[in-house]
Parts: structure tokens; C-alpha cells; sequence
């Protein structure tokens, strides 16, 4: 007699691959980041810095990271038939995502794998300002090599020089969503690099995969939220009608944690800093009263659910702040993200084994076969 397999509906509770990249505890509302707690890490590293640490478990010295940065920066310019795809892709106003996807895949794999590692993630900022600038009708710019690679990024975005305040807070958040163990655009990766396929297509796949509104979802709505609600004095009016017609509220709840996204709290800090200085205060201020009316409103209306802020919240008022308009927010995410998906492919490939799940078969057996001129 054949026994029940039992089947792990989107592979819950599947511990399908070992990492020493980042650990999620969702209990706890802790994120480790390469042994790095999150909130030791992003405040502070250059995305460069983070860059060196998830691909060789070290944080560098003075001259490795001089090396990738200068790599890096080498390597900003887009070949002719990448940059064609995302600016044609711009002036045909597609989906960024999209964009970013077919741009990507226009890449040429190296047949050094750290060489096509760096080739992605020096390209990455550079389609998503080629896609952006066309989309608006504005002349391409070209990268600079004397600059970081967050501070590159506002500038080929603007044409402007970044304050020390945008970088920061560019730097925090990049540093922030760098990596956040097995999800779907990072096994997505690990799958692709499992049959032997190169970095591009793996990355090119994740890409795919992180477009899905259920994995990188959509931190605007968020911020939307708070411009509704317009002033403190109308956040609980407002928030009761939302929750009173079965509305979610946005930038709230997370299928893992169940304490407050230790994401959110970093870029709260983040939005703190860039906002004293450099944005609205007043926005600020707005989004705290917000974020704690929803709490006590969440806990009021789902009791036991441990509906708390999470990354989405302070996402949207943090990259608003930096003056990224909404279509812009997921594929900044990519650009940082990228880096944890390369790391991980970098931990498959040297697993060597294909990643192969078996599935239960649930159709009808011995159906007999009937001639078209019978059916």
C-alpha cells in the first residue's frame, strides 16, 4: 500500500539550502546580515562594503575595497545593445520591471564568474537611469567613475550632485535589503545556478521573480496611505474607515515577523537622519503618528494577529525622501538585492548539485485513447 506523501504547500517549513548570508528570525525581529546584526551593518558600511562582505565573508581593507570600488566603477558604461533596450523601453513607457528584466538579459556572462558578477551589479544602476531618463524624456547621462555607487546612481537619475544626507540614506537602505534568507527571488537564483546556467540568466530570473506583487510588492501604497490621511488629527478617522471596510493597511504585517521588521526600524532611523536635514519634517513626523494610530488600531481590530510595521513603511517615506518617485522604488530594490542574489549563487555553485523537489500526482490514470473523428 502506498503511503501519503504529504505535500508543503509553497514548500512551508522547507529548509531546502544552508547560507551563512543572513538568518530571519521572525519571532525575535532579528536580521543577521553575514553575522553582522542589521542594525550594526547598514547604518554604516558603503554598499561597497557590504558588496565585499557578502561575497567573501570579510569585511575589506582599505585596499580591497579601493580595488572594487575602482572595478566597479570601470565597469558602469553599458554596452550598445543594453543601453538601446532600456532606453527604447523607456520611451515605450513599459512596466520598469520589465525593463529592467530585458535590459539585463542583453549581458554577456565572462568566463570569469566574480568578473560577470561585478559586470551585473556595476550595469544595474546604469539601465535603471538609461529606462528612467527615456521614459521622461530626458537625455541619457552618463555614469561617473569618481563617485560611489549609490552617489553614481542619484547622479545618472538627476544630473545633479547628491548631498552627503541622500547618499547616506541611499547607502542605509541599499545596505538594508541587501539580502532576507530563501525567499522567492532568492531560490529563484539558487534553482537557475543548480543546473550549471551562468550568472545572468540566474540573475535574469530573480528579476522575474521579484516583479510578482507578492514578493517585492509595492512600498508606494504605503506612503499613499499617509498623503490620504493628510494631517495627525485625521490618522485614527481615517484608519478606523479603512479597517471598518476590510481595507489593509499598507506597510503593515509580514508573513514572518511577528515583532516589528527590524528593516523598518533601521530605516526609520535612516528617514530620521536624512529628514533633519535634508526633506520634510513635517512628512516625518506625520508617518510616526500614522505608524503607531495603525498599531493600536490593528491590535484593536485583530487582536492576536502581531500586525507590526514592516520594511514597506519606511521604504517608501525613506527613498520619497531621497526624491525617487514610486515606478523607481522596486528597481532600486533589485539594484541592492542583486548582490545577495550573486552571493547565493556563488553558495550553490559550489553545493554542485541540481535542486530537484519531487511533486504528487493528483490527476486520473488509465484513460483510454479516442480517435479525433470519435471525440
Amino acid at each position: 500500500m502506498a503511503t501519503e506523501t504529504q505535500v508543503h504547500v509553497g514548500l512551508e517549513g522547507i529548509v531546502a539550502a544552508a547560507t551563512r548570508l543572513s538568518s530571519v528570525d521572525g519571532q525575535a525581529g532579528e536580521l543577521i546580515i553575514a553575522g553582522f546584526p542589521l542594525e550594526r551593518l547598514a547604518p554604516f558600511a558603503t554598499f561597497e562594503e557590504t558588496i565585499f562582505l557578502l561575497w567573501n565573508d570579510h569585511l575589506p581593507s582599505q585596499t580591497e575595497l579601493a580595488e572594487l570600488r575602482q572595478s566597479l566603477a570601470s565597469q558602469r558604461q553599458l554596452p550598445a545593445l543594453t543601453l538601446e533596450v532600456a532606453q527604447q523601453l523607456g520611451r515605450e513607457q513599459a512596466d520598469p520591471m520589465d525593463a529592467l528584466r530585458a535590459a539585463t538579459a542583453t549581458l554577456t556572462p565572462l568566463a570569469d564568474e566574480k568578473a560577470t558578477a561585478q559586470r551585473i551589479v556595476a550595469a544595474l544602476p546604469t539601465i535603471v537611469a538609461a529606462y528612467w531618463r527615456a521614459r521622461n524624456q530626458a537625455e541619457f547621462i552618463a555614469p561617473r567613475s569618481d563617485l560611489s555607487h549609490a552617489a553614481n546612481y542619484l547622479w545618472m537619475l538627476t544630473g545633479n550632485e547628491p548631498s552627503a544626507e541622500q547618499v547616506r540614506a541611499l547607502e542605509t537602505y541599499l545596505n538594508t535589503v541587501v539580502d532576507h534568507g530563501l525567499n522567492a527571488s532568492t531560490f529563484t537564483t539558487r534553482v537557475i545556478i543548480s543546473t550549471e546556467s551562468d550568472l545572468v540568466s540566474a540573475v535574469t530570473g530573480a528579476i522575474g521573480a521579484l516583479k510578482g506583487p507578492l514578493h517585492g510588492g509595492a512600498p508606494g501604497p504605503a506612503l499613499d496611505m499617509v498623503f490620504e490621511i493628510g494631517t495627525a488629527d485625521r490618522a485614527e478617522e481615517v484608519l478606523r474607515a479603512k479597517l471598518a471596510r476590510g481595507e489593509r493597511l499598507m506597510g503593515f504585517g509580514h508573513r514572518v515577523y511577528k515583532v516589528r521588521d527590524p528593516r523598518a526600524e533601521v530605516l526609520a532611523g535612516a528617514a530620521d537622519q536624512l529628514f533633519a536635514n535634508d526633506g520634510n519634517r513635517e512628512l516625518y513626523e506625520l508617518v510616526r503618528h500614522v505608524e503607531q494610530t495603525a498599531i493600536r488600531l490593528l491590535e484593536e481590530h485583530k487582536p492576536g494577529r502581531k500586525l507590526q510595521t514592516n520594511v514597506e513603511f519606511y521604504t517608501a517615506l525613506l527613498l520619497h525622501g531621497i526624491n525617487f518617485e514610486t515606478d523607481l522604488f522596486t528597481p532600486t530594490f533589485t539594484i541592492s538585492r542583486a548582490v545577495g542574489w550573486i552571493a547565493h549563487a556563488f553558495e550553490q555553485r559550489a553545493v554542485g548539485r541540481i535542486i530537484r523537489p519531487q511533486s504528487v500526482y493528483t490527476g486520473e490514470r488509465n484513460r483510454t485513447w479516442v480517435d479525433v473523428a470519435e471525440r
